[in-house]
């Protein structure tokens, strides 16, 4: 799962860099179910929580790949992180959690991204995911 980016996009970056908003910008219309699950997390941790998940298996490959490309890259996850104001953690292949960046150091967050949090979230049906 690529990027989509757009000419003027690609010929701003080969000639410097490029600033958040427009890379966020090409990120959130490339991957539109990430997008959507991301941002719905992310405003859920808006609404006073210290964390959010989101814990529903994608409905296709397609949408799996889309998060897994926005999770997996340094560049996308960290534009993402800035965008939103959040930390996020990412478990199997498709959940997705939001934390306030001051709940870093919560229990909540160490247990999430801990590997017994990693074991615990297993199951036979996830395997090949």
């Amino acid at each position: 799962m690529s990027l989509d980016v757009p000419a003027a996009l690609l010929d701003r970056a080969e000639r410097g860099e490029v600033d958040d908003a427009e890379f966020v910008a090409c990120v959130r219309d490339s991957l539109p179910y990430a997008w959507k699950v991301i941002s719905s997390v992310a405003a859920s941790v808006g609404d006073g929580a210290p964390f959010a998940d989101h814990a529903v298996p994608p409905p296709s490959e397609a949408e799996r790949g889309q998060l897994l490309r926005a999770l997996a890259s340094d560049a996308i996850r960290g534009g993402l992180e800035r965008h939103f104001g959040v930390k996020l953690a990412f478990q199997n292949c498709h959940r997705v959690a939001a934390f306030r960046p001051s709940a870093v150091d919560s229990e909540a967050y160490l247990a999430f991204v801990s590997p017994r949090g990693q074991l615990l979230n297993q199951s036979p049906e996830l395997r090949d995911c």
